[in-house]
């Protein structure tokens, strides 16, 4: 008993390490993928940082959805089962 709490523990462990890790590496990827996109497109200064915080949100997010998935197991519903609407048989005659 004590020896499964100590893994599943462990096995907590792995999993904050590995969602750190990976946060910090898309945070800093996409950062410097906005800012270079930024360098390149845009000359205004404004500009070049919304792109390097678009970038880092785009890094955010994703990792932010990985981590969900393997913390929970499965991956985020985005929507919900709704039924088809019934289209009415129409005759254009």
């Amino acid at each position: 008993m004590a020896m499964d709490k100590m893994s599943s523990n462990y096995d907590l462990n792995a999993k904050w390490d590995a969602c750190i890790d990976l946060g910090a590496r898309r945070l800093l990827y996409s950062s410097f993928s906005g800012a270079g996109i930024g360098l390149l497109l845009f000359r205004s200064p404004v500009a070049r940082w919304a792109s390097v915080a678009l970038g880092a949100g785009i890094g955010i997010g994703s990792a932010y959805s990985e981590c969900s998935q393997l913390f929970n197991g499965s991956a985020a519903k985005l929507t919900h089962n709704v039924p088809e609407a019934s289209v009415p048989n129409v005759s254009p005659f």
